[in-house]
């Protein structure tokens, strides 16, 4: 994956860090027992597909045409030469 950079755009960082703070969120406050802070936790964890799709259609996401899958080439045929024949 390190020639695709996958991944490295700032929608998906954007998308990854307001996820990883939802979840942050939600541990602290289902620790102490505080169901609606849990709830906004996890209320921050479902918006943050959401930032990220609007921050990739604003342009800031990784373009379409980088994971295109390369074709194969067709190979030229190759006659091996007979033994003891010098070209």
């Amino acid at each position: 994956m390190a020639g695709s950079s996958h991944g490295h755009t700032p929608a998906a960082w954007t998308g990854v860090t307001i996820a990883f703070f939802g979840f942050c969120v939600a541990g602290a406050f289902m620790v102490m027992a505080q169901p609606l802070g849990f709830w906004a936790g996890m209320a921050m964890v479902a918006l943050s597909p959401v930032v990220g799709g609007v921050m990739r259609s604003m342009g800031l996401g990784q373009p379409k045409n980088v994971h295109a899958v390369p074709q194969p080439q067709p190979r030229a045929a190759v006659t091996p030469e007979p033994a003891g024949v010098e070209g």
